[in-house]
C-alpha cells in the first residue's frame, strides 16, 4: 500500500487494522515535490512489492503527467483510490476533512427511507420483547445491588441529543457515588464509580433502562451515540460537521461505539463521528446484524473495544 500524500493521518489504531489487508504502507511526501520525483518513488517502492494500491491522500490537483503515469499502472494491476473512498473500503468510516475544504461526503448521508424505518422500528420492538426476559430479573437485581452499594436513586436521568436536534431525558442504571465531583469523561480507575456500577459498566447492564427510551421513539436498539447536552454543544463548535449525525434517532449501542473506544476529547469524537456517518449513508439489514455481533463480542469480552 501506497500513500501518496498527507491529508489524512493514519493513526496506530488505523495501520493495526490495515494490517489485515496489506504488508506495509508507504507514504510518499507530495508536498514540495516534481510529478517526475513523484514518479521515480513509486517506482521504487513497486519494483519491492508484489501487489499494491495507491492511495491518494492529497487536497492538491494531481499534474497531467502524475495522472497519466497512474492510470498506466493500472494496466499493470495496480489501483489507486481516493482517500474517500479508501476510509469506507477497507476501515469502515466516512472521511472528515480536517482542513473543512469540503462537505463532498455529507451527500448521501440522509435519513432513512420509510422502508428502511419500518425495518428499524420492528427490529426495535421486538428486541425489547426478547430482551425484556434478561432484562427485567437483572435490573430488579442491580437495582438492589445499587441501593446496597451507594444508597440514593436507582437511575442516572440526564438530557441527551436525539434525531433533528431534539432534547430527551436518557435513562440508565445509576454507576457512580451521587454527588460526586463534575466530570463529563468516564476515566480508567474512576473512583466515583462503586464495584457493581463498574460491573454494570464492563457487562452494558447500566444501559438497560434505555430500552423505556426506544419504546419512547426517542432512539433505536442501534445508531449513533445519545451524547450530553452539554458536550454536543462543545463539539457542535469545535466540529463543524457533528450535527449531522442527528440526523437519525441515537441508538443503546453503535457502529461507533463498537470500532473505537471510550472517548475523552474532541478528537475522540470526531473520529467516532466517521463511524456514525458510515453507518447512516451505508446502513443495511447486514450492517446491523454486524453491529450487533460485535456489541455481543464487546460484551463478553471476546472482541471490539
Amino acid at each position: 500500500m501506497i500513500v501518496l500524500g498527507e491529508r489524512h493521518t493514519f493513526d496506530a489504531r488505523e495501520r493495526e487494522e490495515l494490517q489485515k489487508y496489506f504488508d506495509s504502507i508507504d507514504t510518499i511526501t507530495y508536498r514540495d515535490s516534481t510529478p517526475g520525483e513523484v514518479i521515480a518513488r513509486i517506482d521504487t517502492l513497486l519494483n519491492r512489492q508484489t501487489k499494491s494500491i495507491i492511495v491518494l491522500n492529497t487536497a492538491a490537483r494531481i499534474p497531467d503527467e502524475l495522472l497519466r503515469y497512474l492510470t498506466k499502472l493500472e494496466q499493470r494491476g495496480i489501483t489507486y483510490i481516493s482517500i474517500e473512498n479508501f476510509l469506507e473500503k477497507y476501515l469502515k468510516k466516512c472521511y472528515i476533512p480536517a482542513d473543512q475544504t469540503s462537505a463532498d461526503f455529507l451527500e448521501k448521508i440522509k435519513p432513512y427511507n420509510p422502508f428502511y424505518l419500518s425495518i428499524k422500528i420492528t427490529e426495535d420492538l421486538l428486541s425489547i420483547l426478547a430482551l425484556s426476559v434478561f432484562a427485567i430479573p437483572v435490573g430488579l437485581y442491580s437495582a438492589w445491588r445499587i441501593k446496597k452499594e451507594s444508597p440514593g436513586s436507582v437511575f442516572f436521568r440526564q438530557t441527551r441529543v436525539g434525531k433533528n436536534g431534539r432534547k430527551f431525558t436518557c435513562y440508565k442504571f445509576r454507576s457512580m457515588h451521587e454527588n460526586s465531583h463534575h466530570d463529563p469523561y468516564t476515566r480508567e480507575n474512576d473512583s466515583r464509580i462503586f464495584p457493581w456500577g463498574e460491573t454494570m459498566r464492563k457487562l452494558r447492564i447500566d444501559e438497560l433502562p434505555q430500552l423505556w427510551n426506544v419504546l419512547k421513539g426517542d432512539m433505536h436498539l442501534i445508531g449513533p451515540r445519545a451524547e450530553w447536552e452539554i458536550l454536543v454543544e462543545n463539539y457542535e463548535k469545535e466540529i463543524p460537521y457533528y450535527n449531522v449525525r442527528h440526523t437519525v434517532r441515537p441508538g443503546i449501542t453503535g457502529w461507533a461505539q463498537v470500532n473505537y473506544p471510550y472517548g475523552a476529547n474532541a478528537e475522540d469524537a470526531r473520529q467516532k463521528l466517521m463511524y456514525d456517518l458510515y453507518y447512516i449513508k451505508h446502513w443495511n439489514p447486514v450492517l446491523e446484524l454486524k453491529t450487533i455481533w460485535k456489541t455481543v463480542m464487546v460484551v463478553i469480552g471476546k472482541k471490539g473495544l
